[in-house]
């Protein structure tokens, strides 16, 4: 992934995620939420397993290590995912969106806090105007949403959701910052990610029986492979580039591309009040990417760096 740059990077990663939020419907109307992100995850995670295996890399590691990929699969893989599958049971999707929007700006302060990251004043308007814009396009949404009893709970899950993927995304970023190897640590962590889903899935004897429904299965392996392997190896190389912060700008143009797909499939019709959210998110996009985070200074670890 080095090779390419970062804007491609951040396109694959908004391109795809703002079509995952569609796909994920197809697996939680035949498999609870916890089944379908371990087995999303399991299969992820056997799959960057097998790319380190063709390109050689090292996958023996110290017990310190292990616990330093579950610390950041169990958060960004496992449990924050839980929280969004549930969290589109209570909420339409558009809403659990708006959740995520506030990615960055949670990273990046709690970059700050954690790693001494200095945030600028304009990566923190960017991420504010960002996520007033992602709300503004969703605002019919939350009148829709505000009644009954489990809105609160949708909403109480797309919060856990987002402060748990953060916890992750700073995981990973020191994780990388230790030296620790780029793929390998995807697959593991993956993999812990999965575990931790399957863990929860069953003490809730939640089953495991797999649907003979083929979209089941085709959003499975487009999760897996393109929502989950391609995606995350876009975003944390973007993260090792930009900093925890402005990476997680992703988060903002991914309500974006999921709006257009619901008006391809959903018929949905975008309304002034779409335009002008629209127009503010791209805005905020801009100006959190315009002046990067600036980290201090790390030895470079020779090989540590991902590669395609």
């Amino acid at each position: 992934m080095t090779r390419l740059p970062s804007w491609q990077l951040f396109a694959i990663c908004a391109l795809v995620w703002g079509t995952t939020w569609h796909a994920i419907l197809y697996q939680i109307g035949h498999t609870p939420p916890d089944v379908g992100v371990a087995l999303r995850f399991a299969v992820a995670g056997l799959a960057a397993l097998v790319l380190c295996r063709w390109r050689g890399l090292p996958l023996r590691f110290s017990l310190r290590d292990h616990g330093l990929f579950a610390l950041q699969g169990v958060f960004m893989y496992g449990v924050a995912y839980v929280c969004v599958y549930e969290a589109e049971r209570f909420l339409p999707s558009g809403l659990v969106a708006v959740g995520y929007s506030a990615s960055p700006l949670l990273t990046g302060l709690g970059a700050q806090m954690l790693f001494g990251v200095q945030v600028s004043r304009r990566f923190v308007w960017g991420g504010v105007l960002g996520v007033a814009g992602v709300a503004l396009i969703f605002w019919p949404e939350f009148g829709k949403a505000s009644s009954g009893a489990s809105v609160g709970l949708g909403a109480l899950f797309t919060v856990a959701a987002v402060l748990l993927s953060a916890v992750g995304a700073l995981a990973a970023s020191r994780n990388r910052s230790r030296g620790l190897p780029f793929w390998p640590a995807l697959a593991f962590g993956m993999l812990y990610g999965a575990a931790a889903s399957a863990v929860m899935a069953l003490v809730q004897g939640h089953s495991f029986a797999l649907p003979l429904v083929a979209s089941w299965w085709i959003a499975l392996l487009y999760l897996a492979l393109a929502g989950s392997v391609l995606t995350f190896a876009c975003y944390l190389t973007l993260q090792d580039r930009l900093g925890p912060g402005p990476s997680g700008a992703v988060g903002v143009m991914t309500p974006l591309l999921a709006l257009v797909v619901s008006m391809m499939f959903e018929n949905y019709r975008p309304d002034v009040l779409t335009a002008i959210g629209a127009a503010m998110a791209v805005a905020g996009n801009v100006l959190m990417l315009r002046l990067p985070v600036r980290k201090p200074l790390a030895p470079k670890i020779a090989g540590s760096s991902p590669e395609c």
